[in-house]
């Protein structure tokens, strides 16, 4: 389909909201259609081949789909198109980092139907949460190797269970390895999305993740500033730890408005969401990051019958600040969708996820974390037509 070839109002935003940090978005090739057009020209970032703007970031891969962080689910979501593809890490017992949503992985893989294993399984405070089943620190990377993935949430996604005991837990360097092979085959650099999980609780453990992540960063080449990756954390501090050890672009992520990332909580620190959404506090993160991920509550409150309710000023000011969007997490099924776009009585069936993804996408967002990225993939063409 022919588009104008100039680059978008938006693409423009996006890359100059990175400010210096612009060139981070910067590729090695051809990426998109919507790169092809223009709506990532080199005048949008700086360098040539830019990420689209509304960039879409597969969520655990392709999680609406296959058991997440899996190989197969990530194959998928770059098999989709999707911009970006996420990893979550957390450390085994002997230090390697493997792709795991949680440290608690009774969910996510058959831990629970291995015998050799049934003494491990334990309840343990993860950031004040208490947890009873069994986590990858307790494992040493061969053992884990012997589990299978499954899906995470069976009775919402019963068909994703065909593919439960098909693939193993990854290791962060096996993605890097397959985003390697994939990036030759395709002719373009894979652009991943990497979060340290609980930070502070492993660092407790002596299993910290910044400094073996910045590491692997290293030998793969992604430890710059025109690397083909964002790092980003719940923790602000694990973000300030990896900005000494690399220059690889970084996002903060936010939960709800109210809440407190778990390393001020121990550093006694008062300041929530709402604190760091504020100006003074948005130029704080930008002075060692280049984005942040909020909750999509922080963009739009949904009011108390579960409705979208008024934008926020979250994106204008995070915009005035240097700073790009990366809200978290679009998906398909009714049950997560806000009141107004939920079509049926089925909380398990897809609801007018376009138009939800049409009223974010006009706040201004640079991106946006789903679980389906085809959805969003044609959700963000659609919009980018409407301009």
């Amino acid at each position: 389909m022919e588009r104008e070839q100039k680059p978008g109002r938006r693409a423009i935003l996006g890359a100059a909201a990175l400010g210096a940090g612009a060139m981070a978005l910067g590729g090695a090739g051809t990426a998109t259609a919507a790169e092809a057009s223009g709506e990532a020209s080199g005048e949008a970032s700086g360098k040539g081949h830019g990420l689209p703007v509304p960039t879409v970031i597969g969520h655990r891969g392709a999680s609406g789909y296959r058991p997440e962080h899996t190989l197969g689910s990530y194959q998928l979501a770059l098999d989709m198109g999707a911009d970006i593809i996420e990893q979550d890490l957390v450390p085994t017992k002997d230090g390697h980092l493997v792709c795991r949503h949680e440290n608690d992985i009774t969910a996510t893989t058959d831990v629970s139907a291995h015998p050799e294993f049934a003494d491990r399984k334990t309840t343990k405070t993860v950031d004040g949460t208490a947890l009873t089943g069994w986590f990858t620190e307790d494992f040493t990377l061969a053992e884990l190797k012997t589990l299978r993935a499954k899906e995470r949430i069976p009775g919402n996604r019963q068909r994703n269970t065909l593919y439960d005991g098909r693939w193993e837990v990854p290791t962060f360097e096996e993605v890097l390895q397959w985003a390697e092979r994939e990036g030759r085959k395709r002719g373009r650099r894979i652009w991943l999305y990497v979060e340290t999980k609980h930070p502070t609780y492993f660092r407790k453990l002596g299993l910290g993740l910044e400094e073996p992540l910045a590491k692997l960063l290293r030998r793969y080449g992604r430890h710059k500033k025109d690397a083909a990756l964002f790092l980003q954390s719940f923790e602000p501090s694990s973000i300030q730890r990896l900005r000494k050890l690399v220059d690889t672009p970084a996002v903060v992520l936010l939960s709800t408005i109210n809440s407190r990332p778990w390393d001020f909580i121990e550093a006694n620190d008062p300041r929530t969401v709402a604190d760091l959404v504020k100006p003074e506090g948005l130029k704080w993160i930008a002075s060692y990051a280049q984005g942040i991920g909020p909750d999509l509550s922080v963009i739009i409150p949904r009011t108390a019958d579960g409705k979208l309710g008024t934008p926020t000023s979250v994106v204008k000011d995070a915009h005035a600040a240097g700073l790009v969007l990366h809200p978290y997490t679009m998906r398909n099924e009714n049950t997560f969708l806000p009141a107004d776009f939920r079509r049926g009585t089925d909380p398990n069936a897809y609801g007018d996820a376009f138009g939800a993804f049409k009223k974010y996408f006009e706040t201004g967002i640079d991106g946006i974390f789903s679980d389906n990225p085809d959805t969003a993939l044609l959700a963000a063409e659609d919009f980018r037509k409407s301009r």
